[in-house]
């Protein structure tokens, strides 16, 4: 596992390499170095994003089971670093912001509840986004040449994710916990047939709470819609100011891109490719687009390692 992490974050590097490299070197370190401190932008408007998902999280929550929006907050930085910077397939994040969430008095069902719904609804809302992101490129370009294979790709994605809705209301864990737990009769494996049926039992008993779902699906749109923003802002900075349509459709098709390659720590080369592969269909200067794609990962660099260091001083014990 530890070797095909590395190759992975190797592959992504290389890819970043590559991008990079197929551009004009003096016109993209002109256009980055055209950002200065307006990149700093970036950073502030990243707070909407990481407020907007932590307020969706929150959402879900029981009023007595809520920490205050401060350490919710810093808990979902945490696991949106660990995403980030860590090959963990972008899912390692969300395991630990459950457990820092379960030792601060919420529960472990709760807590692995709370973080599965949200999830689920970040990933429905990503779909929308996605959805959004296709309108917009077809208005913007006026015909649909090239993206019929990203059409048949979100519909996809679509019936997969119902299909994920469906199997979490029908008792996933417990399903997929009764096998492992006819290999052995030991405890451990009672424990965690018992603590997926309590984690089935608290995931559905959020679905059944419909406005708490909306909220937390309506929290999780606007993050989508702020990274949006944060984008419009690169391309300002880097004074090459775009529409804000343009920068949605450009982020939506990033984020569904570096979702699709998962398996990449961070979606390392693989968002520059969809942001970069989105700028060319729009028409815009390859390499303005890339310095705006190198900028939101920098942003993420910046964000990310003060995140792993908070981590290692509230997780001691795992963190290492």
């Amino acid at each position: 596992m530890r070797t095909a992490a590395l190759l992975a974050w190797l592959a992504g590097l290389t890819l970043v390499v590559l991008l990079i490299l197929s551009q004009d070197g003096a016109a993209l370190a002109a256009a980055l170095g055209l950002a200065g401190w307006g990149a700093a932008a970036l950073g502030l408007a990243h707070l909407m994003t990481l407020l907007a998902d932590t307020l969706g999280w929150r959402a879900l929550l029981h009023p007595a089971q809520r920490p205050a929006l401060s350490s919710l907050l810093r808990k979902r930085w945490i696991g949106a670093s660990i995403n980030s910077l860590l090959p963990v397939a972008q899912l390692g994040g969300e395991f630990i912001r459950a457990r820092l969430l379960a030792r601060s008095g919420t529960g472990g069902a709760a807590a692995g509840a709370s973080v599965v719904v949200d999830l689920t609804a970040g990933l429905i809302t990503q779909g929308a986004f996605a959805a959004l992101g296709l309108v917009l490129l077809l208005h913007l370009l006026g015909h649909a040449t090239g993206l019929r294979e990203l059409t048949i790709a979100l519909t996809l994605f679509g019936l997969l994710l119902a299909g994920f809705v469906a199997a979490q209301r029908y008792g996933l864990f417990a399903l997929l916990a009764r096998p492992l737990g006819r290999l052995a009769s030991g405890p451990a494996w009672r424990a965690l047939a018992g603590g997926a049926a309590a984690l089935d039992a608290e995931i559905a008993l959020r679905y059944r709470h419909g406005r708490a779902l909306a909220r937390c699906a309506a929290w999780r749109g606007l993050g989508w819609l702020a990274g949006g923003v944060e984008l419009w802002l690169a391309f300002l900075v880097l004074g090459r100011p775009v529409e804000l349509a343009q920068a949605i459709a450009l982020e939506s098709l990033g984020q569904a891109v570096r979702s699709a390659g998962f398996l990449i720590p961070g979606g390392l080369g693989v968002q520059e490719g969809g942001i970069l592969l989105g700028g060319v269909w729009l028409g815009l200067a390859p390499e303005t687009v890339l310095a705006a794609a190198l900028l939101k990962r920098a942003r993420e660099v910046v964000y990310g390692l003060p995140g792993l260091l908070a981590w290692a001083y509230v997780d001691r014990p795992r963190a290492r």
